[in-house]
């Protein structure tokens, strides 16, 4: 391969890095798919990325690539122990020809793999001027690691404290979102002196089910602020009808019917909860359309809201309430098997069932 083919290239990985980077994908698969290519570009056998655990002042292998990265995942360094450690504690990078001749070469790395290192390039990983990691790049395939090579290996670390950093502010922004959302259902529970804890057992088994059913992180995270907000439209409904020690009259239940269209107003004014406010506003229709307040059916019906209808229907039926006393956990298990494709989803159902029977519905 000529030298322009070869820095054609690099340009190439060194996009794919900026891309990935920049990507709306879990920083988990970032880190790894990133580690894979700069491993790629600078042409070495294994590649790892270490961050630091503050409580234990240990680094961690993160992402470990190569054939025994599994086992290297087993094993933490303190910091000054090993080059990985020398580098986090000095925060200096290294190129080291031969770990065999380097004093700071931590040998039980290899020992515990059976993976034999013979070099490597090591360079820190900072964040707002402190080191939070490391990354290795282990034995060079052909020639010898270059001033080049280290340099790539600096910028890719630039980039990647960048998108370490840009993903502890969203985790961060996200659960301050969760808790002010959890904090807001909690205070309308309050009006409601019968519902107690209701929300959090919701959100509870709402994903559970939808862990069983195999959603993806992403939708996983729907449904917890769904089913967080799901009941957040009763802020709009008089104490008269929420608090009542009674049953409802007509009139009191065809107000508190339009809950959910109150629920998704209120959400739906989040430019981001668009999506939630839809689920919001369906969770109370029925699978044979004759719910509220639209009359869905089926697959009209959100899947997400369709999970929270069970989760929601068999919460009701198994609390106490002043006018009538909670079902038992069989019976309400019955009901919810009766009305498979008739109120709820027979898929959902099924998989209320299974996460009970493993014991992950805690009552």
């Amino acid at each position: 391969m000529g030298r322009s083919s070869k820095n054609l290239k690099k340009l190439l990985t060194l996009y794919e890095i900026g891309t990935l980077i920049n990507s709306s994908l879990e920083i988990t698969t970032v880190q790894k798919r990133a580690m894979e290519a700069i491993t790629r570009l600078v042409e070495c056998e294994a590649g790892s990325l270490l961050l630091l655990d503050e409580n234990t002042n240990e680094l961690y292998f993160q992402i470990a690539l190569g054939e025994k990265g599994e086992k290297v995942k087993e094993i933490r360094l303190k910091i000054g122990e090993g080059i990985a450690g020398w580098v986090a504690k000095e925060g200096e990078s290294l190129i080291v020809h031969d770990v065999m001749k380097d004093p700071r070469w931590y040998r039980k790395a290899d020992e515990k793999t059976g993976f034999q290192t013979k070099n490597m390039i090591c360079v820190p990983v900072r964040s707002k001027g402190k080191v939070i990691g490391v990354i290795q790049a282990i034995n060079k395939k052909r020639g010898r690691w270059t001033k080049g090579d280290l340099l790539l290996l600096e910028y890719f670390s630039n980039q990647l404290s960048i998108a370490i950093e840009n993903a502890r502010l969203y985790e961060e922004l996200k659960r301050t979102f969760f808790e002010t959302s959890q904090a807001l259902a909690e205070a309308i529970e309050m009006r409601d002196p019968y519902t107690g804890g209701h929300t959090q057992r919701v959100m509870t088994y709402s994903i559970a089910i939808a862990e069983e059913m195999g959603l993806s992180k992403e939708e996983i995270d729907k449904i917890r602020i769904a089913a967080i907000l799901h009941d957040v439209g009763k802020i709009g409904i008089e104490d008269s009808i929420l608090r009542k020690p009674s049953g409802l009259s007509d009139e009191e239940l065809k107000r508190m019917m339009e809950h959910p269209r109150i629920g998704e107003e209120i959400v739906k004014k989040v430019s981001s909860l668009k999506e939630i406010a839809v689920i919001i506003r369906a969770h109370q229709e029925r699978f044979d359309g004759k719910g509220y307040p639209d009359g869905l059916k089926n697959g009209e019906i959100p899947l997400l809201a369709r999970i929270i209808a069970v989760a929601d229907t068999f919460d009701a039926m198994v609390t106490d309430r002043p006018y009538r006393k909670g079902m038992s956990v069989d019976l309400a298990l019955e009901e919810l098997k009766k009305n498979r494709g008739i109120q709820f989803d027979p898929d959902v159902v099924d998989a209320f069932l299974r996460v009970f029977e493993k014991g992950m519905i805690k009552l």
